[in-house]
């Protein structure tokens, strides 16, 4: 009896000492410093099991403090990438950051980036030799760029003869183009037709824009080209 009694008091200690679920300005304020503190994108779930709430609410309180950000014009933005979060600066004052951090914006992406690029985004998992086949030129130089960018990365390899790698968009894909999520890349083209090959190449091109556009910077100093300025 004594032990059953002892464990149950251990128990019952255990829960009390568990912080009670944080709600409303609470929640916004948790969740606000701990992006600031990572400055990386941190997994909604992950917020959510540390702050002891469920992930939707996670998100639904961290797009209410991004459209208050927007709304009132501040500094920075909280953006969602897939199902990560992150805070950034306002794209609007990203000259303003870059000179007063005497940093230079990085060097745009070429053709033959973007096109890699775009082939890799519709129809990853692809092989180098994938790539080169829709392109028809030698696409190594370009593969090993954008890996080492971190735009696209390895992710596995092909179960045939000479197993080759095979590639996907990589972490900052997301984060270079402004977009959420892969679903919000347009219509997947079919290279079959003349008609899929001419939308491939407006894709490319859209990237290519979305790549040159205004830029975010996250609170570690790393410039982040985005193709829309929040919202």
């Amino acid at each position: 009896m004594d032990t059953i009694d002892t464990k149950d008091a251990r128990e019952e200690g255990s829960r009390l000492s568990q912080p009670a679920p944080l709600e409303g300005d609470e929640l916004s304020a948790a969740i606000e410093a701990v992006l600031f503190a990572s400055g990386d994108p941190v997994p909604a779930k992950r917020i959510a099991q540390v702050l002891g709430v469920g992930e939707e609410e996670v998100l639904r309180s961290a797009k209410a403090l991004g459209d208050a950000y927007s709304f009132h014009r501040r500094g920075i933005r909280l953006v969602r990438l897939e199902d990560s979060l992150q805070l950034c600066s306002a794209p609007e004052f990203a000259q303003a950051i870059t000179r007063t951090m005497e940093q230079r914006r990085p060097p745009r992406l070429s053709q033959a980036a973007m096109e890699v690029l775009a082939i890799v985004a519709y129809y990853q998992p692809v092989t180098r030799s994938y790539i080169e086949q829709v392109r028809g030129v030698d696409s190594s130089y370009t593969v090993g760029l954008l890996t080492e960018r971190e735009l696209i990365e390895p992710c596995g390899k092909l179960d045939v003869p000479g197993r080759p790698t095979l590639y996907r968009t990589g972490s900052l894909f997301l984060r270079t183009l402004g977009l959420q999520s892969l679903e919000e890349l347009p219509p997947l083209p079919d290279l079959h037709t003349d008609e899929g090959v001419e939308q491939l190449q407006s894709a490319i091109q859209a990237l290519k824009e979305a790549e040159s556009g205004q830029m975010l910077m996250a609170p570690s100093g790393e410039l982040l080209d985005t193709g829309v300025a929040g919202n």
